[in-house]
């Protein structure tokens, strides 16, 4: 049998109420025979796994719920593809876009579907998407696209090569849009219309994952470009610390001693920023 050249992979968790959709459009458009289509069921406790396995696609199962993340990295392995197409499995993602996405391939390391303004999307995330979107900006000193959509491609021989620095949750597109932007490879986005999800509501819940957004900007930021934040804090500590040196010495006629721990802070600041980018640079060391 030829090895097929496209690899779509879809993650499902407990989506008994919404896949079935999506697997009927997937063997209407007859995808099943023209690419490898993977299902991975990430510990599902319904019968999502008994629903995919009534349909001609190969389906990897998870004893326990690991993550979003985690799905894809099975999925990821386990894919014989050349070129790799993630979804999600809720009825969000029309199947009508891969053949889209799939072309654009060949001329980007990454193709993302856009959602377009008329998209559904949960309001109250909206602010916490804005404040990511600030942070990765920041970062990596451009416009991003659509960091978080779940529905994207890549080449699977380079999306192998970070796997090891991939989450295993709900961040794993907006790491690996990050992460394509910084090693310098090219991202092609076209517009896509998003539709409610079918089915149970999202894992995702405000509170709990509002934490988990903020230590995922910090994971971001120590993991991509740490001297953004140890640079410009050591130069303020820094010139703080000579600051209140010069007014102490002026109004007491010495160096305080405050003054002086300060500037030597600022310095510390500095070399530790220096340290933790060597080893962000040693962590991004690209793995098979």
């Amino acid at each position: 049998m030829e090895t097929p050249t496209i690899s779509i992979v879809i993650p499902a968790y407990n989506e008994e109420e919404g896949i079935r959709q999506g697997l009927e459009r997937i063997v209407e458009m007859q995808f099943h025979n023209r690419y490898e289509v993977i299902f991975i069921d990430d510990g599902s406790t319904d019968k999502t796994f008994e629903i995919i396995s009534e349909y001609p696609v190969k389906c990897f199962r998870h004893n326990v719920n690991k993550g979003y993340g985690a799905a894809l990295k099975t999925g990821i392995r386990k894919a014989s593809g050349d070129k790799i197409v993630i979804l999600d499995s809720d009825g969000q993602h029309d199947p009508k876009y891969i053949d889209t996405l799939i072309g654009m391939l060949d001329s980007f390391d990454m193709v993302i579907g856009e959602r377009t303004d008329d998209s559904f999307q949960v309001k109250r995330r909206q602010g916490g998407k804005r404040f990511i979107r600030m942070i990765g900006e920041f970062l990596v000193e451009q416009q991003l696209p659509d960091y978080n959509s779940g529905f994207r491609g890549f080449d699977r021989k380079l999306i192998r090569e970070m796997l090891h620095i991939m989450p295993n949750g709900f961040s794993f597109s907006t790491t690996s849009t990050l992460a394509f932007l910084k090693e310098g490879y090219t991202i092609g986005t076209f517009p896509i219309i998003v539709e409610e999800r079918i089915g149970r509501q999202s894992n995702v819940k405000f509170v709990k994952d509002g934490s988990k957004t903020i230590l995922l900007l910090l994971r971001i930021i120590m993991l991509f470009n740490p001297l953004k934040i140890f640079f410009p804090t050591s130069i303020i500590t820094f010139f703080l610390g000579i600051s209140w040196g010069v007014v102490g010495y002026f109004i007491s006629g010495r160096f305080p001693n405050s003054a002086t721990l300060l500037s030597i802070m600022g310095m510390f600041i500095f070399f530790i920023g220096l340290l933790a980018d060597q080893i962000a640079m040693l962590n991004r060391t690209k793995k098979t």
